[in-house]
C-alpha cells in the first residue's frame, strides 16, 4: 500500500509499504477513505525527530470502511463505515470506565512513563503505524472503532477522530458558567472548533490569531477576533472591562510564535544524533510558551486556563507565583475521545450541522500530495486551515 512516512526532520514522503494484517484476534483492517493532517502532526514534522524512526507511518485522524476483522470481533463486519479515535484504549479498565481513555491501563507506555498508545505518534506512544495510508490496522477494534452511517459525507464524521472532541473537551475543561466569556488563543483546526463549540453552548467568545483568513473564519461563527501581532493581552482585557475572560483555551501548544530561544533549542535538538537528542529532550526539553503565558496573563483572577495545544517540555519555566496569586485553575491533557462521542455524534449528524463540520476543510488532496501539504500547512500558506487526504483520489 501507499503511506505517508517520516524520513527526517522536516521531510516526509509517500512510499510503498507492506499492507497491514490481522495480528491479534481483536484487530480490524480498514480501507482508509479520508485522513487528515493534524496540527500536532506538524510537531512530528519538525520537533520530535529524536523519537521517530525513518519509515514511521504518520497520521491519527482517520476513517474508512472495514475490510477484515479478527475472530474475536463480533460488533463489526466488513463493509461497516467507521471513524477511528486517535487514542487506543481497552474500554474496560478503571481509567477507561472513568472516561480517561488516554490513561488506559492496558495500553499505557510504561517504558516511557506516558499514557495510552496513539496512532502515528512516536515511540513515546507506542510507535503504532498511523492512518495517513491506504489501509490501517485498528487495534482493540470493538472498543475503539466508531460505527457510523453511510449517508453523510466523510467530513461530517472524520473530525470525531480527534480535533472535534479535543475542542469540546477544551471548552468543557474551561468550566464556564451560563454567561461566561471564553477566549481562544490560536485559530487552527482545534481553535476553530473551540470557537464553534463555545458559541453553540451560548458563551461569548473572543479569539486571537495572526492569520487573517483564520480570524475571518472564526468571525463567521460569532467570535470577536484580534490580531495576535497586536497587543492581544490589552485587547482581551479591554473587551472584558479590564478583568479578563473567565477562561482561556490555549489551542496553540509547544510551537507558539514569539519564543526565539526555545525555538532555536527545539530546532537544534531535532538535528542531533538520537543517542544525544533523547536524553537532552528528557532532561531539558523546553516548549515555546508564548501562548500559555498569554493565557495565564489574560484570564481573569479566579479563572481557568484550559490547554488543548500539545506540550512536551520537561523543563518549562512556569510563572507559579502569578498562577497562585491569581488563584487560577489549570486543566489539560490529551483528549479522551471515546468519552465525548455520545455528546458529539448527534451534533455531527444534525442536518443543520451546527458545528460546521463541513465548513473547515480548505484543502482536499490525494495522499500522494501529502508532503507538499505538510509544508503548506506548517507555513500557514494558501489560507490553509485544515487538510484532508483522500487515498482513493
Amino acid at each position: 500500500m501507499r503511506a505517508l512516512t517520516w524520513q527526517s526532520s522536516g521531510k516526509v514522503s509517500v512510499e510503498t509499504v507492506p499492507d497491514p494484517t490481522i495480528e491479534e484476534p481483536t484487530d480490524a483492517i480498514i480501507r482508509v477513505t479520508s485522513t487528515a493532517i493534524c496540527g500536532s502532526d506538524l510537531h512530528l514534522y519538525s520537533v520530535f525527530a529524536p523519537y521517530l524512526h525513518r519509515g514511521d507511518i504518520l497520521g491519527h485522524e482517520t476513517m474508512g470502511v472495514v475490510v477484515e476483522v479478527g475472530n474475536a470481533v463480533t460488533t463489526l463486519s466488513p463493509g461497516d463505515r467507521v471513524v477511528i479515535p486517535f487514542v487506543i484504549a481497552c474500554g474496560s479498565c478503571e481509567m477507561c470506565v472513568a472516561g480517561l481513555s488516554t490513561q488506559c491501563e492496558q495500553t499505557q507506555n510504561r517504558a516511557h512513563g506516558t499514557g495510552a498508545e496513539l496512532y502515528g505518534y512516536t515511540e513515546l506512544y507506542g510507535s503504532v503505524p498511523g492512518g495517513q495510508a491506504e489501509y490501517l490496522r485498528v487495534r482493540r477494534a470493538e472498543a475503539n472503532a466508531i460505527r457510523v452511517g453511510h449517508e453523510l459525507p466523510d467530513e461530517r464524521y472524520l473530525f470525531l477522530s480527534d480535533i472535534l472532541p479535543t475542542a469540546w473537551q477544551g471548552v468543557d475543561y474551561a468550566g464556564l458558567g451560563a454567561d461566561g466569556t471564553l477566549a481562544v488563543i490560536g485559530l487552527g483546526p482545534v481553535g476553530q472548533f473551540a470557537v464553534r463549540v463555545g458559541r453553540y453552548l451560548g458563551h461569548r467568545v473572543l479569539a486571537s490569531d495572526p492569520v487573517v483568513e483564520r480570524r475571518l473564519l472564526a468571525e463567521r461563527y460569532g467570535a470577536e477576533t484580534f490580531d495576535a501581532d497586536d497587543d492581544t493581552l490589552g485587547a482581551l482585557r479591554d473587551a472584558t472591562d479590564g478583568r479578563g475572560p473567565d477562561a482561556v483555551i490555549d489551542a496553540v501548544g509547544l510551537e507558539a510564535h514569539g519564543a526565539g530561544v526555545a525555538e532555536l533549542a527545539q530546532k537544534s535538538v531535532a538535528h542531533l544524533p538520537r543517542s544525544v537528542a533523547q536524553p537532552l529532550m528528557n532532561k531539558a526539553g523546553v516548549d515555546r510558551l508564548a501562548a500559555m503565558m498569554l493565557a495565564i496573563d489574560a484570564v481573569r483572577r479566579g479563572g481557568t486556563v484550559s490547554l488543548s495545544g500539545v506540550y512536551a517540555g520537561v523543563a518549562d519555566p512556569l510563572p507559579v507565583m502569578t498562577m497562585f496569586d491569581k488563584q487560577l485553575s489549570l486543566r489539560m491533557g490529551q483528549c479522551n475521545v471515546q468519552a465525548w462521542i455520545g455528546d458529539l455524534l448527534p451534533l455531527v449528524e444534525d442536518p443543520d450541522d451546527p458545528l460546521g463540520t463541513e465548513d473547515l476543510v480548505t484543502h482536499r488532496v490525494s495522499l500522494e500530495e501529502a508532503p507538499r501539504m505538510y509544508d503548506i500547512f506548517q507555513r500557514k500558506a494558501e489560507g490553509c486551515v485544515k487538510v484532508v487526504l483522500k487515498p482513493g483520489m
